[in-house]
């Protein structure tokens, strides 16, 4: 197996948290092909994919309140927050679902967008774009630390630490940095990490904010499948190739490709997709 076909295979059983990462990355190289300007040396998207700090501009393209968090200013800025939510995915998914990791992720965006654009209505900070996953990013880790917030978790040349110690020192420097340069990009990280708070706070009352993103999924779902539909004439012949039991493909060996491909899934979701063998790679690509 080739390293392309290694690379569709951590995306088809990666998770959602992997498929963000590879979404992010393939829209950094698409925005490097299309918006990077050699000449000066950076980015310029257009106002109809970045977020317009210009209310006006913003809300007549209502789609960049989701649009900028896939959008990166750089390759370091984009290695930075996929790192982080690499890290923070990972500790989301030991307490909630997929969906509420895809759900945390767009509206936590949407919000910090909406808190973007009102600071600058209210106060005098000229005219800027917002781009980057990093709001999202706060919203998926503040709300794991709101839920748990005495996890201990490992951090390199650190040690061992308690999650709510990491948000801390995030935070405070946010808060520091957010009259000094980039404001507009510390106060959508506030802005996500009280979505993050605001999330669980109302999960704990029964209110789970990510069923919103998860009705609206499963409609355009439900639109681009009716529309692949083949449409069938209600009169058919069919010829039936009659098999003899031993041509027939033995309902023993079905069964048990399904328990080794569950068991491999298991492990993927315990450990990850480089935690598979060679064998056990193999074994997926095989079964697509």
């Amino acid at each position: 197996m080739n390293i392309l076909d290694d690379i569709k295979q951590q995306y088809r059983f990666g998770g959602m948290n992997q498929k963000l990462i590879f979404w992010n990355i393939g829209l950094f190289l698409i925005s490097l092909v299309v918006f990077y300007q050699f000449s000066i040396g950076r980015f310029h998207y257009p106002s109809w994919l970045a977020l317009s700090s210009n209310a006006g501009t913003s809300f007549v393209y209502p789609w960049t309140f989701i649009t900028y968090s896939f959008l990166h200013g750089g390759l370091l800025h984009l290695v930075f927050n996929l790192i982080v939510l690499n890290f923070a995915g990972r500790l989301f998914q030991t307490f909630f679902s997929e969906k509420q990791l895809f759900g945390v992720y767009i509206l936590g965006a949407v919000f910090s967008g909406l808190v973007y654009v009102l600071a600058y209505m209210f106060l005098p900070l000229g005219n800027a774009i917002l781009v980057g996953a990093s709001a999202s990013v706060m919203a998926i880790l503040f709300a794991t630390v709101t839920y748990a917030p005495l996890m201990t978790v490992r951090l390199l040349l650190v040690g061992y630490v308690k999650l709510w110690h990491i948000a801390a020192v995030i935070l405070v420097l946010d808060i520091l940095q957010i009259g000094v340069s980039n404001t507009g990009g510390h106060i959508s990280h506030l802005a996500g990490a009280l979505f993050g708070f605001i999330f669980v706070s109302l999960l704990k009352q029964g209110t789970d904010l990510t069923k919103i993103i998860s009705k609206i999924t499963e409609f355009f779902k439900g639109i681009f499948s009716k529309k692949s539909k083949k449409k069938y004439t209600p009169f058919q012949k069919v010829h039936v190739n009659k098999k003899t039991p031993s041509e027939a493909t033995p309902r023993f060996q079905k069964d048990r490709n399904q328990q080794q491909i569950d068991e491999i899934l298991d492990k993927i979701s315990r450990s990850g997709y480089d935690s598979l063998t060679k064998e056990e790679k193999d074994f997926l690509f095989s079964q697509k």
